[in-house]
């Protein structure tokens, strides 16, 4: 078993949260934690009223681990995990089934907020000292906090979610295009002079003049905003 895998749990637990609508609480009752766990019946199903407050206050303390790291206070951030590992009871056991060489498993004991929460911590530790501490986020896509890990292989990954990537890709040509920047956001050189402003043309011949690069960067932020609206995006044919 790959435990760097359970460090989806410390994301999904987090963002839970959603910190820009406090009504939307993913943990408000046991109905909503049950929806949580629908994917993993084994935890769903025995998950009880006394689990909730456990879930939430981990929630909090997985959340400022991301919180630190993203202001780079690594050590602070070791330093919650280091407690986190103390506080929950972690119960590693060597397995082997299924034709499968001997590896490593958290036994399932337990009742499913310690469960829940050695499986979190856990995958969390592992990520963080096997691919480096660098790889915990917070999304970049204003108001959005939402937290992820980076597992691309250049750390390049800045948004939550393809979502969050479209909508913040869509306020930056909108920037630029307040700004009076081209479409592609390049800036003159030092000691060149800012294009001319193009000349007006006819309201009929608009379409004519219009720059194939601009016309086209146009049209695909417009699909890109009906994605972000949860539309479909429409179909787009050649200029």
């Amino acid at each position: 078993m790959d435990l760097i895998s359970y460090a989806d749990y410390a994301v999904r637990l987090v963002n839970t949260a959603d910190l820009t609508r406090p009504v939307r609480d993913g943990l408000r009752d046991i109905a909503a934690l049950r929806s949580f766990l629908a994917g993993q019946p084994h935890l769903a199903d025995r998950a009880t009223d006394s689990d909730l407050p456990e879930l939430v206050a981990l929630r909090g303390e997985l959340r400022e681990v991301f919180e630190s790291v993203d202001r780079r206070e690594t050590r602070r951030a070791v330093k919650l995990l280091t407690r986190l590992l103390v506080e929950h009871t972690i119960r590693p056991q060597i397995s082997g089934h299924d034709d499968v060489d001997w590896h490593l498993h958290l036994t399932e004991e337990g009742g499913t907020a310690e469960r829940y929460a050695a499986g979190a911590v856990m995958g969390l530790t592992v990520l963080v000292t096997e691919l480096g501490i660098d790889r915990l986020g917070i999304c970049q896509a204003a108001p959005c906090r939402n937290v992820f890990v980076d597992t691309s292989t250049n750390r390049s990954r800045r948004y939550c979610s393809d979502r969050c990537a479209t909508r913040a890709n869509v306020a930056a040509y909108r920037a630029r295009k307040r700004e009076g920047r081209p479409a592609s956001g390049r800036r003159p050189l030092p000691g060149q002079p800012s294009p001319a402003p193009r000349r007006p043309v006819a309201q009929e011949d608009s379409s004519d003049h219009e720059p194939v690069r601009d016309r086209a960067e146009r049209r695909a932020v417009a699909a890109s905003e009906r994605v972000v609206a949860g539309q479909p995006p429409s179909v787009i044919l050649p200029a």
